[in-house]
């Protein structure tokens, strides 16, 4: 299934401890856990195609590692 990104995120890995709330917060569900790990050693999450910038991963996050941006 192809999605239309209506957004985009930038993620700061190097600040992110892996809770993964994003991951279950995100209601296109185009969030995944790296199997990359960050200096400090947690897994951080990848952004897939498909992005609405709905805000949901950045409400949620507590070490506050997104960015998102709505295309107009």
């Amino acid at each position: 299934m192809s999605r239309v990104a209506r957004g985009t995120l930038v993620i700061d890995v190097e600040r992110c401890k892996g809770c993964e709330l994003c991951i279950a917060a995100c209601p296109p569900d185009v969030l995944s856990m790296s199997a990359a790990v960050n200096e400090q050693g947690y897994r951080y999450p990848v952004l897939d195609d498909g992005c609405t910038g709905c805000t949901a991963c950045q409400l949620v996050c507590p070490d506050h590692v997104f960015a998102v941006y709505r295309y107009t």
